[in-house]
């Protein structure tokens, strides 16, 4: 059985990639799609506020990874990595998860939602981030 903070991301990380493909409506209305399938719940509630301060923060986001991905673009990024990264963004960005378990947790996501090889880009690219923020 899974944390209720680990469900929480695994859903925010649905809800942005559903956003994304979607070509980036309001995150509000995603969310509204999404709820019925998982029912209310604290995890939703969370899921909900980390998946609209990721969409809110997308711009910057992407900028924070285009800077710390070297070598390497940002369309080259598929959706899932792209949507993880930001959705590991916002949540350091609130400062109340420490940055480590942001990203462990982030790395799992990526273990079961992404390519053998995501995990540790996604471990590069944060740690990177977290460093040049002062959080490491």
């Amino acid at each position: 059985m899974l944390r209720q903070e680990t469900r929480a991301r695994a859903r925010a990380l649905q809800i942005l990639y559903a956003w994304d493909q979607r070509g980036q409506p309001s995150i509000e209305s995603v969310i509204a799609r999404l709820a019925p399938l998982w029912g209310p719940g604290p995890a939703l509630d969370r899921a909900a506020d980390l998946a609209a301060k990721a969409a809110a923060g997308a711009a910057d986001f992407d900028r924070d990874v285009a800077d710390a991905a070297h070598h390497w673009r940002l369309e080259r990024l598929g959706a899932i990595e792209r949507n993880l990264l930001r959705l590991a963004l916002a949540e350091l960005a609130e400062g109340a998860t420490p940055p480590r378990v942001v990203i462990d947790e982030a790395v799992r996501l990526a273990h079961w939602f992404a390519g053998p090889r995501a995990p540790g880009f996604v471990n590069g690219i944060l740690d990177a981030v977290a460093r040049d923020a002062g959080a490491l």
